[in-house]
């Protein structure tokens, strides 16, 4: 069964038109769309901090592997960014710039997905299922989770890049040790930059085994980058005695507030819900086949995020790609069952242009939204309001600063303030008598919940005055699709900056 395309180098515009609509959906409006999660700035200050030369380590939390701040941090280094930006303290136009680069890089790493997503398909199944699950990608509105600067979206290449070259991977020729290697190396930084890649190893080992089956010495030599590479983390902490520390950082990680993977799952739906009956329904069709490529690439994933117990729906990143794999084949698979030949030729192409122009215009309406501009407005004061840096500045002068990393790393990273910096959700004690606090609904989150913390939240806040605010209520309603994707956003967007000095 083929496409019918009637158009000159069809070969050619197959794949160009996936990586046209990728660019579209994930450029457009880098800033106004989605809503900055507080990972974010806790990732670029991770990389500011890397990029300083002060260290893979700048907490004594150990969360996740490095590699996600040496890649950020690479990336500036090679671009001078932000001096290249000529940031100034003056305007907020410096915020946004700063924020737009590392945003526009998550889309450029998604564009590179939908490329590897392409090949990948087509070297596993054909041309036409690459075609229908490469445009998936592109288009449906749930992708928009790449487009936030994650470890999960920085992980996603990589990941794809190593399934890809195992795929390749042909014991007769003379490159497949190096294939092989790189295939390794690429899921060793995957594992590298976040732990959970590590349930891939069945899937990919299970490509290198079929392609090297008498070759065995292929997949051991497959492993070794597999295995050392994540090595690095616990190594690093260990050389700098603080493995104990590792440990209970990794522990805690298992171990947070319960947030099952039903929830994700039920949030994934009201977000794309024609993508994912369309890929449950692929993934039944997978187990009927026996299809073990995507059975292995998706259930040991799953299996891992139920077990673990706390899953945000961005934890489904690397599961997107084999969704829309799963979707491509059983819409390829299915008008193999009517006889009309013509209606079989023509079925497929009439079914990824009606999806494919409802993913557009779900996610043309996301992309047009500006969720942000309230968040921008309190960092360019936090940024102007604290004093430039002053190396005759006394310990009892600082400021302590207490707020979502969004609103800090700029100041303390991009300026060189020389304040100190802590994140509502840190336990650590108040190091000064000055205290400046970002008031967001994060912040607002924390100071309702339980437990100690909570009260000492709510106890700086009691003693503390407004000196800036901003207020922005949302036209949009959260309860319509497609603006269910906006439902973590709050309906009124309240920020206040209070001091109590």
């Amino acid at each position: 069964m083929t496409l019918t395309i009637i158009v000159p180098h069809q070969n050619v515009l197959m794949v160009v038109i996936p990586l046209v609509l990728s660019v579209y959906t994930h450029f457009w409006n880098p800033i106004g769309f989605p809503t900055f999660h507080n990972d974010e700035g806790e990732y670029l200050a991770r990389s500011m901090h890397v990029l300083a030369g002060l260290g893979f380590q700048d907490q004594s939390f150990y969360d996740h592997p490095y590699f996600g701040q040496l890649f950020l941090g690479s990336i500036f280094w090679l671009i001078d960014y932000p001096h290249s930006l000529h940031p100034s303290v003056s305007n907020i136009q410096t915020v946004e710039a700063l924020y737009i680069i590392p945003r526009m890089l998550m889309g450029l790493l998604a564009v590179v997905d939908t490329l590897l997503i392409y090949k990948i398909s087509e070297h596993h199944y054909n041309r036409n299922v690459a075609f229908i699950a490469s445009i998936l990608f592109a288009v449906m509105p749930i992708t928009w989770l790449t487009r936030r600067i994650f470890l999960d979206s920085i992980q996603l290449p990589f990941l794809l890049s190593s399934i890809l070259l195992s795929d390749y991977a042909n014991p007769n020729n003379k490159k497949n040790a190096v294939l092989t290697l790189l295939s390794g190396t690429c899921l060793g930084i995957a594992i590298f930059t976040k732990l959970p890649a590590f349930t891939m190893i069945p899937l990919v080992g299970f490509l290198i085994h079929n392609k090297t089956k008498n070759h065995r010495i292929f997949l051991v030599l497959w492993l070794i980058p597999v295995i050392l590479i994540p090595m690095i983390w616990p190594a690093y902490a260990l050389s700098i005695g603080e493995f104990h520390q590792w440990i209970a950082g990794v522990l805690l990680q298992l171990h947070r507030i319960s947030q099952p993977l039903v929830d994700s799952i039920n949030a994934f739906f009201k977000d794309d819900p024609i993508l994912l009956l369309l890929a449950a329904a692929g993934m039944v069709f997978a187990a009927i086949k026996r299809d073990y490529f995507i059975l292995l690439w998706a259930i040991p994933f799953l299996i891992f995020l139920y077990y673990i117990g706390y899953v945000s729906l961005f934890h489904l990143i690397p599961l997107l790609p084999v969704l829309c794999i799963a979707a491509a084949r059983l819409i390829e698979y299915l008008p193999n069952k009517i006889k009309n030949k013509k209606i079989q030729r023509l079925l497929p192409f009439a079914a990824i242009s009606g999806i494919a122009i409802f993913g557009l215009v779900s996610i043309s309406m996301l992309l047009t939204t500006d969720l942000n501009s309230s968040q921008f407005k309190a960092a360019a004061f936090v940024m102007r309001y604290l004093p430039l840096p002053d190396n005759s500045q006394l310990k009892n002068d600082k400021v302590t600063i207490i707020s979502d990393p969004f609103y800090s790393w700029i100041p303390e990273y991009v300026f060189g303030k020389n304040e100190d910096y802590m994140s509502y959700d840190s336990k650590q004690p108040l190091k000064n008598n000055k205290i400046l606090l970002v008031v967001d609904w994060g912040f607002i989150n924390a100071m309702l919940g339980h437990g100690k913390h909570a009260g000492l939240l709510q106890n700086n806040y009691n003693k503390t005055h407004n000196i800036f605010s901003v207020e922005e209520t949302q036209k949009y309603n959260f309860s319509t699709y497609p603006y269910t994707n906006l439902a973590e956003h709050a309906t009124e967007q309240r920020i206040q900056i209070r001091t109590n000095y």
